[in-house]
């Protein structure tokens, strides 16, 4: 995302410099003229982030859209954000802006405040048993969210195991170089077949990986990347134990939250329907991804 070039994730990426930024930042929120904008170290994948002074960053849509649908969905999202701030322990940005496309960007972009810390790629909190409480700790509050009678929507991950058929298709066909295909496919044959059982859904998060939880000192400090929250399958967030959790912490997380056998089979096959997607299409330009979703998958299959 900076000055210089940078290797695309997707197809049809938009690209934005922080020259563009420093332009956007002064003709629509001049109070923040006088603070500098600099790139900070990301995984992000479907936004680029820029720090705004010491308090703020700015989120920039990478994928092109229809400019009602992403304002909606930008303001969707802080919807959220403002729905999970001091609902949990653990801190959580707020929403401060919404900003118009301009300076030769295309679409709208959003601002919300920092949260200092050391996101869980850089700082590997798997093998501890502490944070695996934190995490517990976390779910649990949002699950006490109340759902005001909202079910998930949508065609993302929360509702139908099933319904990702198609795609996993496209992340078989993608991986036969890169993988056990043969053995991956006959792990999701029986990982579509569970029911979703009786339980209704609960407010999630929705994207519990490593780049969206903040450690320090091997404890959960924060949550990042939450426009997601709303209501979906409650095995949705437990995708954290397995991309996140060694077998130890991975029990101490699941007894905290009283998981059924069937509940928690579920949130290892959205975890694996997740990962199946990140190997293939980050392995060039996101190695950090493509490494996440092996180490999920490794999980998995010593799991099975």
């Amino acid at each position: 995302m900076s000055d210089a070039a940078r290797v695309g994730m997707h197809p049809d990426e938009v690209t934005v410099s922080l020259a563009t930024v420093r332009e956007l930042v002064d003709e629509q929120f001049p109070e923040w003229r006088g603070l500098p904008v600099w790139e900070p170290s990301s995984q992000g994948t479907v936004n680029a982030i820029v720090r705004i002074g010491e308090q703020f960053a700015a989120r920039f849509p990478l994928l092109p859209e229809d400019l009602a649908v992403k304002r909606r969905e930008l303001e969707t999202e802080a919807e959220a954000a403002r729905e999970l701030l001091g609902r949990t322990p653990f801190r959580t940005p707020e929403p401060i802006a919404l900003g118009e496309p301009g300076a030769g960007f295309p679409m709208p972009w959003s601002v919300h405040t920092w949260l200092p810390g050391m996101v869980a790629t850089d700082e590997d909190p798997g093998s501890s048993v502490a944070f695996a409480h934190d995490l517990a700790e976390f779910v649990r509050g949002v699950r006490a969210i109340d759902t005001r009678g909202r079910t998930f929507r949508g065609s993302g991950r929360g509702g139908d195991l099933r319904s990702h058929d198609s795609w996993m298709r496209t992340c078989f066909d993608n991986s036969e170089q890169l993988l056990d295909v043969a053995r991956l496919q006959r792990l999701w044959e029986s990982m579509r077949e569970l029911p979703r059982g009786w339980a209704p859904d609960v407010m999630s998060h929705g994207d519990l990986i490593p780049g969206n939880l903040l450690v320090s000192d091997g404890r959960l400090s924060g949550v990042i990347d939450v426009g997601g929250l709303g209501p979906a399958d409650p095995s949705l967030d437990l995708v954290a134990a397995w991309h996140l959790l060694e077998q130890e912490p991975r029990r101490e997380f699941r007894d905290d939250l009283g998981c059924d056998d069937l509940e928690w089979e579920r949130g290892k096959a959205w975890a694996f329907e997740q990962a199946m997607g990140l190997v293939w299409y980050y392995v060039e330009s996101n190695p950090v991804m493509s490494r996440m979703g092996r180490r999920t998958l490794e999980r998995i299959l010593n799991s099975a």
